[in-house]
């Protein structure tokens, strides 16, 4: 598989702060990567410097071997970047299909298309975003990235305040996201077994760098390699444990 996502020597942040420090990262077209680490390990801010809503401080970021002009997320979603972020970020007094209308492409997938990645949004189809459930509000999040046909897909925190089966759902259609369309996804999650479940490489930040870099197999095989780099350790020295939920 060719690089589709690839950053070198980046550096980023809010204002004055940094975040995250020289990190190299690489995804293949059809990979998920799943960031992982604690509060405040520079995770959110990586995606959104890595969609251009956060200039970066050093380093480059290339889509498909093209460099992208960094702090300029229109550009970057011209050249395939999408993000889905925490928020879910919907126009609350449309409907679900409007929401969709908004971010389709001429010559694209159509809105009723995502009814076939997300069958539970036909029933919601007239209906405003602000007035579906939280798991619904999510998977139209995921349809109105998957219309925009992206080259890169960046999720932040998919699971935020929903039940562990609509969870569940979630990530298997991240999964067949990935392997029917060859998009590189970048996920953010906290729910650390069932990221490792449907990714291909993990990636663990620290205060800001990279401690720990592996395939999510291997990883769950040496789930004490992950309590390390993601917690830390006691002040005894013993790794402290990582919520498996």
């Amino acid at each position: 598989m060719a690089v589709r996502l690839r950053a070198v020597g980046l550096s980023g942040g809010h204002g004055e702060s940094t975040a995250f420090r020289d990190l190299d990262v690489e995804v293949d077209a059809g990979r998920i990567l799943t960031l992982l680490g604690p509060n405040g390990a520079g995770k959110t801010s990586l995606l959104l410097t890595l969609s251009g809503l956060l200039p970066a401080k050093s380093g480059t970021v290339e889509v498909d071997g093209e460099a992208l002009r960094s702090g300029r997320p229109a550009l970057a979603n011209r050249a395939g970047v999408v993000l889905v972020p925490d928020n879910r970020c919907l126009f609350t007094n449309l409907s679900v299909d409007e929401n969709l209308k908004v971010a389709a492409h001429r010559g694209g997938p159509t809105p009723r298309d995502m009814i076939d990645v997300f069958p539970a949004l036909e029933r919601r189809w007239t209906v405003k975003a602000g007035a579906v459930s939280g798991g619904e509000q999510q998977m139209l999040a995921m349809a109105r990235a998957l219309i925009q046909q992206p080259k890169v897909l960046l999720a932040d925190e998919l699971s935020m305040g929903l039940a562990p089966r609509i969870v569940e759902d979630l990530f298997a259609a991240v999964r067949r996201i990935t392997d029917d369309h060859g998009c590189a996804v970048v996920l953010v999650e906290q729910h650390v077994h069932l990221a490792l479940s449907v990714a291909d490489d993990v990636l663990v930040l620290n205060h800001g760098t990279v401690v720990l870099q592996d395939s999510a197999e291997h990883l769950l095989q040496a789930p004490e390699r992950l309590e390390e780099a993601y917690l830390g350790t006691d002040d005894e020295g013993a790794a402290a444990p990582v919520n498996p939920s």
